[in-house]
């Protein structure tokens, strides 16, 4: 703590007010009857290869929403809520469309049903589609459909040393976001069938964890047999660079069987590797580092560090239009500078276990009286463990306090105490409570409420002609940049891919072509 509080001292407010996030929203597109919607992207958002703001992300029916980077948070709030107002907009005038407002999905219906994004004939296009045909084939198409929100964050002058012992602290504590923002202790039973599960069943054709937190973070989330060999260990660039490389250039037997292409010719993955791409790898938070067009994750990191990292497990907030509100941002300024300034010893095998036991714990009983997590080997109770790490970011909060003026930070970590102290406060219990009190224990009636409600509250928000100009000037140009790219190719889609998954891609020195990134 003396440690933490001499680090804090040393950051001036002028740094505090540098920091810069941004916001990446998942969302499935859904019938008005909760099931999921087959429609194609909406032609009316423009291209979902090459808009700023809203692609898709597995799912043809998986819309991903964007946000710039910012200075402010109710900038960013404000940035979100516009793009969510505008594909309102386009979503009604082509029918009664809504978006899901839960991290798990609506209902669901035979895996290979469920459509794939689709991104023009551009070599660059065909491969972010042959990407997510190989996730179907590795993982199953259900998982893929289910959505978060990505906050990304970044303060001045920090090292790529110093965001890697951010991030493992991050691992180490990321069981208390889970346990306060979880949101997702509930499924639509066509989720899971034909597959192995604990969940018990509640209600109307509906799964659930009685204490669960988020099933999304749990073992029927993002999970994957073959990434469970790999030991990536994150005490430095260098190793976890190295770990990364070996996974992206280790063939592995059971995608060997899978093939490049199906007998037909069409293409089944990108690569029969551990790893098709970096994206693949899962994990609560990523490091990253803005790409130059043609050059690979992995190679951006080695060459100039560490610019940004990527919150990944955060549910969508089913009580919120826009999925989340400006007081959880808060508390993950204040989370995230706690993971940074305070001690950070190197991660091992053994801890790296630890974390994963207790992420999986807290995801699916999180709320369970005196649930004791493990810390180096020990039981500790979640809710004690909990309450020193938010007493730690006491003078965090105040610190940013006085950078930005007002209390919001503090207020922001008053409630997330109060929250650890009132389980029944917490967002899974209440889509559980609300689940029982208003919709019969079903998971799609209360999230068909919740969505409908989202949709209303945003078409009822002021919105101007200029506003309605901006988003469809940006229509169109993302349309014209999708066709400049396509008319641009050059080379055979397999010389394409070859060249796009080479070994040499990811190497230490700067390299050219015309393969293009961001898939």
């Amino acid at each position: 703590m003396k440690t933490l509080k001499k680090r804090l001292a040393a950051l001036p407010a002028q740094r505090l007010q540098g920091i810069r996030r941004g916001i990446e929203k998942e969302s499935l597109r859904s019938q008005s009857d909760g099931k999921l919607a087959l429609t194609p992207h909406p032609a009316a958002l423009g291209s979902a290869l090459t808009h700023p703001h809203i692609t898709t992300d597995f799912s043809e029916s998986q819309l991903e929403l964007i946000t710039g980077v910012h200075a402010d948070i109710e900038a960013c709030l404000a940035e979100l809520t516009e793009v969510h107002q505008y594909t309102y907009r386009a979503l009604s005038e082509a029918g009664d469309e809504m978006m899901w407002v839960s991290s798990m999905p609506c209902g669901l219906p035979s895996d290979e049903t469920i459509p794939i994004g689709r991104y023009g004939t551009s070599n660059v296009g065909r491969a972010k589609s042959v990407y997510r045909m190989g996730l179907a084939h590795r993982y199953g198409r259900r998982m893929q459909t289910i959505s978060g929100i990505h906050y990304n964050w970044s303060l001045p002058q920090v090292t790529s040393d110093e965001y890697f012992a951010l991030i493992r602290n991050f691992r180490r504590h990321a069981f208390l976001l889970l346990y306060l923002f979880g949101a997702s202790p509930a499924v639509c039973a066509s989720f899971v069938e034909g597959r192995p599960h604990a969940l018990q069943p509640i209600g109307e054709y509906t799964m659930h964890m009685p204490h669960g937190t988020s099933l999304r973070m749990g073992r029927l989330g993002y999970q994957s047999e073959a990434q469970a060999s790999l030991f990536v260990s994150y005490n430095g660039l260098d190793g976890y660079a190295a770990s990364l490389a070996d996974a992206l250039t280790r063939p592995y037997a059971p995608y060997e069987a899978i093939g490049i292409r199906n007998l037909g010719g069409e293409y089944n993955q990108l690569a029969t590797t551990l790893l098709q791409i970096e994206n693949e790898f899962y994990g609560t938070i990523r490091p990253k580092r803005v790409i130059f067009p043609g050059e690979r994750p992995l190679h951006a990191l080695r060459e100039r560090g560490v610019e940004y990292v990527e919150v990944r497990l955060m549910d969508l907030d089913p009580f919120e239009p826009v999925g989340i509100q400006a007081r959880t941002m808060r508390f993950l300024d204040v989370f995230l500078l706690h993971c940074l300034l305070a001690d950070s010893p190197p991660d091992s095998r053994d801890e790296i276990a630890e974390m994963k036991h207790n992420q999986h714990l807290t995801a699916e009983r999180g709320r369970e009286p005196g649930l004791a997590l493990q810390r180096h080997g020990r039981p500790v109770a979640l809710a004690d463990w909990g309450a020193e790490i938010l007493e730690q970011c006491r003078p965090i909060a105040a610190a940013m306090d006085a950078a930005f003026g007002g209390e919001h930070h503090a207020q922001a970590l008053a409630a997330a105490q109060a929250a650890l102290a009132a389980p029944d406060t917490l967002p899974s219990a209440r889509v559980l409570a609300e689940m029982a009190a208003r919709h019969g224990d079903s998971f799609v009636a209360f999230t068909r409420e919740r969505s409908l409600a989202a949709r209303e509250a945003l078409l009822a928000l002021p919105w101007s002609a200029a506003r309605q100009a901006d988003f469809e000037r940006l229509r169109e140009d993302s349309v014209r940049e999708q066709e400049r790219i396509e008319a641009a190719d050059t080379l055979p889609f397999e010389a394409y891919r070859e060249q796009y998954v080479s070994p040499q891609r990811l190497g230490l020195r700067p390299l050219r072509g015309d393969v293009a990134l961001a898939i």
